[in-house]
């Protein structure tokens, strides 16, 4: 079964990806922040990771850098979902190693297609 971690610190967005993604039958983990979310990285071994860049303590930015610096971790595809639009975002956000940058307001429908063609489902 495929599995996505989704950190984000806002719990709507979270029941709500984590509802459709279990309907499309993707095994969801949730974080509301990102301080422990290389540990649980670790130990779930996700076929995909979506963060929120802004969130308290340890941001989604950080937590990809710590991802991409991982020889374990860093083929693992990041998804940002974040309210930051700029081009210069997007681009630290690429730089960084993200996948796709998506921002909010985003279409649920189109993300979990995205997903879906990621995780190979």
């Amino acid at each position: 079964m495929s599995k996505v971690v989704v950190i984000d610190d806002e719990p709507f967005i979270l029941m709500m990806l984590e509802d459709r993604l279990r309907s499309e039958g993707i095994s969801v983990v949730t974080l509301r922040e990102g301080r422990n979310a290389l540990e649980v990285i670790r130990r779930e071994r996700p076929d995909l990771v979506i963060l929120d860049w802004m969130m308290p303590e340890v941001s989604g930015l950080e937590i990809c850098a710590s991802i991409k610096r991982d020889p374990d971790l860093k083929d693992i595809p990041i998804f940002m979902l974040t309210a930051k639009g700029e081009d210069t975002h997007e681009r630290l956000g690429l730089e960084c190693g993200v996948t796709r940058y998506i921002t909010k307001p985003f279409s649920p429908k189109a993300l979990i297609e995205m997903v879906k063609k990621v995780v190979g489902k």
